[in-house]
């Protein structure tokens, strides 16, 4: 039987060991363990992306959460742009042409954190979503990270 997992979820939290367990289930599901951009038979799934859900805040981003890995399709991305232009997310994106993405994720989460502090947006942690790409999957060949943050 050849089967796709939707997401996976762990609890979590910013703490040098929640981040730990971050970078652990990521990279189960870049390896194939976790059968969510690759079927349980190591096929990849094409047309599919990995995206980071952060919910179930127990208040900000000091405290725990839930992170979800989910494969989604173009038709997500399509949704959550039209939430942007409602009003009910803030888009950040960070380029760089390294190919560590973490770089560009560590700059975009910084500028939400600032943008938080300083009152610019008001956050509603409620869900947020983030989609992380190498720069050899980018059309321009730079890493990058998209932030959609749920604001109030």
């Amino acid at each position: 039987m050849v089967y796709v997992l939707n997401q996976v979820t762990i609890r979590t939290n910013n703490t040098e060991e929640g981040l730990k367990k971050i970078d652990e289930i990521w990279q189960d599901v870049l390896n194939g363990k976790l059968p969510i951009i690759f079927d349980s038979n190591h096929v990849f799934q094409q047309g599919i992306s990995p995206v980071s859900k952060y919910n179930n805040y127990t208040n900000d981003e000091t405290g725990a959460y839930d992170l979800s890995i989910m494969g989604v399709s173009a038709d997500f991305f399509q949704a959550l742009e039209v939430k942007v232009m409602a009003g009910l997310y803030k888009k950040y994106v960070e380029a760089d042409e390294s190919d560590d993405v973490s770089i560009c994720v560590k700059r975009a989460w910084e500028k939400v954190w600032n943008d938080t502090k300083l009152g610019v947006i008001t956050r509603a942690y409620t869900e947020d979503y983030e989609n992380s790409v190498p720069a050899e999957y980018a059309a321009d060949k730079k890493a990058c990270c998209y932030l959609y943050i749920a604001v109030k």
